[in-house]
This record gives structure tokens, C-alpha cells and sequence, in this order.
């Protein structure tokens, strides 16, 4: 599933430890030390027979379950790693909508590069938040003349998890970078005693490497659903008219953003007379090209309330063949 396990050397693809680095002691009892290409002159480790004695077959099987025990950490902290990739590249995304999918490959392509540790510095202050810190936004860098996005999913923690979960993420990077460059340096694993201390400690670094994954997958599963949330509500009316007529979900109406605006807006550059616009005319005219702009949508009786209410048009009453008609015209800026 995973490939490309960095075991440490002397430990990976041997049954049992290097050979050149063990003394091998004869059936007489004559030790017999064996010289490294590095070294000729280094000192062999005594040791029984690997074949015959009865101390080298108690070690063999224990070395190759020190091995076996390694690369489950190994493969367990490449699994939390490619998890922790995923969420770093997928968590929030922003850029004109036609770059989208460009933007998120490159995301993707620079966490790939990412070491564990880098990884873990990233997702705090992004994605790991404390309660009421969500970062700041910077809608400065999105182009103006073209429709862009912003999405971004965070996990909020209050001040002393966020601290404690921090400081528990420091610990795992110290523990991997102890696994993959320095663990056959701190044991003995030429004698038992030394294989089963290096058992023991594999054995507790794995529930630790398990607990952290377990927890990564926890986080990773709240940022599907609530992608999975936003992308409904994208999906939905109440989304269409925040974003389309300015309705917000309670009912409340940002009319510069209004659709019903913009259509009385549309109605002016075709009815007007000398600037003014017949309400009444623009409002049949709307209703043939906007049908689905009516005031009701926003709270309206008429369209003179609409006009009354969004505050950006100016309101004018006169008199033609006899009767009061209103009139309007956009407001200076």
C-alpha cells in the first residue's frame, strides 16, 4: 500500500544483522573476528554461532521481529504522513473560479514536498485554530475584475488543547526523525537483552503512532463533511439568492448587491427620459425579462418600496395626464 520504507541500515532486508560487524565463534570455542571495508582495524562483537549455538537461535527470530516491528511504525507514520498531506493541500483554496482546479493540483504538488515536520508547522494557525483566532482573511490578493472563491475548513481548539495537541505533534515529529535516523544506533540488537528493550520500545512508540493517526483520520473526516456540507449549500437556494440577490439566510437583504437592483439599474439605461425612469414602466419591463424579480422576494409590497428601501436610487413624484406617478433615478456616488 505504502512503499518506500527508509529502514535504518542493518535492519531492513537482512534476516539478521550484518555479518561483517559479527564475530563468529567456531564449534572449538575459537573466536574469529571478520573486518568491515570501513574499518579494518574495528573490533568485532563476540557472539555464538548464528547457525548452531542455541544464544543465536533465540536472536535471529527476535531480530527479525525487531525488524518486523519497525516497519509497522515506519509504515504507520507514512500512512499519518499522507494523511496529513491531504489535509494540508484540501483544506481551504481561494483564486478566480476558471483556476481553480489549477490552484488546487499546485497545492497538492507543494505539500508532496513537505516533510513531516514542515507539515505539522503548517496546519497550526491554518487548519488548527484556537476559538475566536480563525485567521485573518486577505480578499486583497484576489483579483477584482473576475469572480473568485474563498473556502476554507478549520478545526477551532480552545487555548490549552490547541497548546497541548501542538506540543503532542512536536513529540511525533521527534519520535519519527528517532525511528528512521537513530534507532539502531541506541540498541543492542546483537544480543537478546538488546532486541527485546528495542521490542518494548517499538511496541509503545506504535500505540503512540496509532493513537495520532486515529486522531489525523478524525480531523480529516470533519473536513470531508463539512466540504461536503458547503458544497450542498452551494448547491442550494438559500446559496443562489445570497449570492445572486444579496437575501441573506435570515431574511435580510444587502440591496448593492441586490439582483432586483441590478434589474431597475438595467431598466434605467433602456426607459429613461432626461435620467428619470417611470417606476411603473420599469416594473413591467423587469417583469418580462426578470420574472423571477419580483419585491415580494424581497420584502416588498411595490416597487416603490424597493426603490424606498435599497437607498440607492432617488424618488420623484409627478404629475402625467393627471395622475401622481413615481419616477426614479440612480444616486450619485
Amino acid at each position: 500500500m505504502i512503499a518506500d520504507v527508509d529502514y535504518p541500515q542493518g535492519i531492513a532486508g537482512t534476516d539478521t544483522l550484518p555479518p561483517c560487524s559479527i564475530a563468529a565463534r567456531r564449534t572449538t570455542g575459537e573466536t574469529v573476528a571478520c573486518e568491515s571495508n570501513e574499518d579494518s582495524h574495528a573490533r568485532a562483537r563476540p557472539t555464538m554461532d548464528m547457525t548452531t549455538s542455541p544464544v543465536t537461535s533465540a536472536l535471529q527470530p527476535l531480530q527479525r521481529d525487531v525488524q518486523r516491528l519497525l516497519g509497522r511504525c515506519l509504515l504507520r507514520l507514512q500512512q499519518y504522513e499522507r494523511l496529513m498531506k491531504a489535509i494540508v493541500a484540501h483544506h481551504e483554496i481561494s483564486g478566480p473560479a476558471h483556476s481553480l482546479e489549477a490552484i488546487r493540483a499546485a497545492r497538492i504538488e507543494d505539500a508532496a514536498t513537505k516533510t513531516l515536520g514542515t507539515l505539522v508547522g503548517q496546519l497550526f494557525g491554518s487548519y488548527v485554530v484556537t476559538d475566536g483566532n480563525g485567521g485573518k482573511e486577505h480578499d486583497d490578493d484576489l483579483p477584482g475584475d473576475v469572480i473568485s472563491f474563498r473556502t476554507r475548513v478549520q478545526l477551532s481548539l480552545s487555548a490549552q488543547d490547541y497548546a497541548k495537541t501542538q506540543a503532542d505533534l512536536k513529540d511525533l515529529v521527534s519520535l519519527r526523525n528517532t525511528l528512521v535516523h537513530h534507532f539502531i544506533d541506541q540498541h543492542d540488537l546483537w544480543t537478546v537483552d538488546g532486541c527485546r528493550a528495542a521490542q518494548d520500545e517499538l511496541g509503545s512508540a506504535y500505540t503512540r503512532i496509532d493513537q495520532h493517526f486515529e486522531q489525523l483520520r478524525g480531523w480529516a473526516e470533519h473536513m470531508d463533511q463539512a466540504r461536503r456540507l458547503a458544497a450542498e449549500f452551494v448547491q442550494s437556494d438559500v446559496f443562489h439568492d445570497l449570492v445572486v440577490n444579496g437575501i441573506a439566510p435570515d431574511g435580510t437583504v444587502d440591496w448593492p448587491a441586490a439582483g432586483i437592483v441590478r434589474a431597475l439599474r438595467e431598466a434605467v439605461a433602456q426607459l429613461a427620459v432626461e435620467g428619470w425612469t417611470p417606476i411603473a414602466a420599469a416594473g413591467r419591463w423587469i417583469a418580462e425579462r426578470h420574472p423571477e424579480q419580483l419585491p415580494a422576494k424581497y420584502g416588498c409590497s411595490s416597487w416603490r418600496q424597493v426603490v424606498h428601501e435599497c437607498r440607492l436610487f432617488e424618488l420623484r413624484y409627478r404629475e402625467v395626464e393627471g395622475q401622481r406617478a413615481a419616477w426614479y433615478r440612480p444616486r450619485e456616488a
